[in-house]
């Protein structure tokens, strides 16, 4: 059943998942590490079990080797372990199910062609514990790049145009959340207003607020919460 036929029948607000882009262009080393930090926290916090978490993240070319060797020392410096564990930074997924199906995800990745520069794996044989991964040298249509996985997998994209970018973030059968780094505040508004999706972040990202709504749009549901 379509999300517009369930419309007709019930009554309800659903809020579903998504496969939220975040847009980083040619800024300056200062936002560069505050969107790494932001991504880092975005895809990793909650092993990625977030359904506006960004996991395709569009790095313009200019900065886009510095941002992924930035993102893969925050991704190789968490210690795993007990989440009760003050120490602890990165926790266990859900399941034994869950963890299979981001392990498949994963393996899908890999077959096909893109490169994995960090993480790619389970973490021992105790817990459900996956490694934080980044791929990178992504293709738009690889199901990692497809799919919500809600895992800590990150999918890295290169980019040059921000008309084409743009195109790219909105291909997509979801529409839940973006974000846009840029030093432009000109290129942030013009590509804040053309995103789609209910909440877009600029120069931040997953900043809720009780006071503004929260929902998406296409597959990512209907209606909107507080």
């Amino acid at each position: 059943m379509l999300l517009n036929d369930f419309k007709k029948i019930f009554r309800v607000s659903l809020e579903l998942g998504g496969k939220s882009p975040f847009i980083i262009l040619d800024v300056d080393d200062t936002m560069l590490e505050k969107a790494t930090h932001d991504t880092a926290i975005s895809i990793f916090k909650n092993k990625g079990q977030s359904c506006c978490a960004s996991s395709r993240v569009f790095v313009h070319e200019n900065v886009h080797d510095k941002f992924v060797e930035k993102l893969k020392q925050i991704a190789e410096s968490k210690i795993h372990g007990d989440p009760n564990d003050p120490k602890t930074t990165n926790g266990t997924l859900i399941s034994a199910l869950q963890m299979q199906r981001v392990l498949d995800y994963i393996k899908s990745g890999k077959d096909e062609g893109a490169r994995c520069v960090t993480g790619g794996e389970r973490l021992g044989n105790k817990g459900y514990f996956v490694k934080p991964t980044i791929f990178v040298d992504v293709k738009d249509e690889m199901k990692i790049a497809r799919e919500e996985i809600f895992g800590p997998v990150v999918a890295i994209f290169k980019f040059t145009d921000v008309n084409d970018v743009l195109r790219r973030a909105n291909d997509t059968s979801y529409g839940l959340a973006a974000g846009v780094y840029s030093n432009d505040v000109n290129v942030v508004l013009d590509l804040a207003n053309k995103l789609e999706a209910g909440s877009v972040w600029v120069n931040c990202f997953q900043v809720l607020q009780r006071q503004a709504p929260f929902g998406g749009f296409k597959q990512s549901g209907f209606g909107r919460e507080l």
